[in-house]
């Protein structure tokens, strides 16, 4: 395995990275965005968190997690001993689809090696989904993420943990809120070596993608 470079020079890589980002007009969604959410946090980080795709108020101020959403990640940050500085924050793609629309294949396609990118550089222990169309797409599979929460998964050579959109949790039951509480514990153990790797679970493990496949079957990183 090569030497990591240090944080530092990462950090430039990811200013590099995230300033052709601000300029890419790959995808249709170019064209109706305010601002290009690339991603922020710690280059060094040890978590880095993958939601979607940004909303209306991270479109309008350029950060991902903004808003009650991303108080509710911080406050769940904080009580595992973390804050926002200590983790790195991505999406999937890297600008609004309009209406809050899932991403289609082809925004996913155009918008896939910036993620694998920012994983390479950062080089986090845990990778952490957030909501239902992120899991099922990074762990590609059909199963939904009140199934997929509560275990880790072997992904891209670190753990996976999948756990509810901070939205869910706002907008559910104190049950949610909960669970994803146990999803931080799991997160906390990856960090600090209680948790190793495992292979994923039948319900998740990869599969060939048909032709012309659907957002939830791409492979992100093929």
């Amino acid at each position: 395995m090569s030497e990591v470079p240090p944080a530092a020079a990462r950090a430039d890589e990811l200013a590099i990275l995230g300033a052709q980002v601000n300029q890419c007009t790959v995808c249709r969604l170019a064209e109706t965005r305010t601002n290009v959410v690339f991603g922020s946090g710690n280059p060094d980080a040890d978590v880095i968190f993958v939601g979607e795709g940004p909303g209306q108020q991270e479109d309008e101020q350029g950060l991902p997690f903004v808003g009650r959403s991303g108080q509710l990640l911080e406050e769940l940050l904080g009580e595992i001993g973390l804050t926002r500085a200590d983790v790195y924050i991505a999406n999937v793609v890297k600008c609004r689809p309009p209406k809050n629309r899932d991403p289609r294949p082809d925004e996913i396609d155009a918008c896939k090696g910036y993620l694998r990118t920012q994983l390479e550089l950062i080089q986090p222990k845990v990778a952490v989904t957030l909501g239902n169309f992120a899991s099922k797409l990074l762990l590609r599979t059909d199963t939904g993420i009140t199934r997929l929460r509560g275990n880790s998964y072997e992904w891209w050579g670190r753990l996976l943990v999948p756990t509810y959109h901070p939205a869910a949790a706002l907008r559910g039951s104190a049950r949610v809120l909960n669970e994803m509480r146990e999803d931080f514990q799991t997160i906390q153990a990856v960090i600090e070596g209680k948790l190793t790797r495992r292979p994923p679970e039948p319900s998740a493990a990869p599969v060939e993608p048909e032709p012309d496949p659907d957002p939830e079957q791409l492979d992100l990183f093929n």
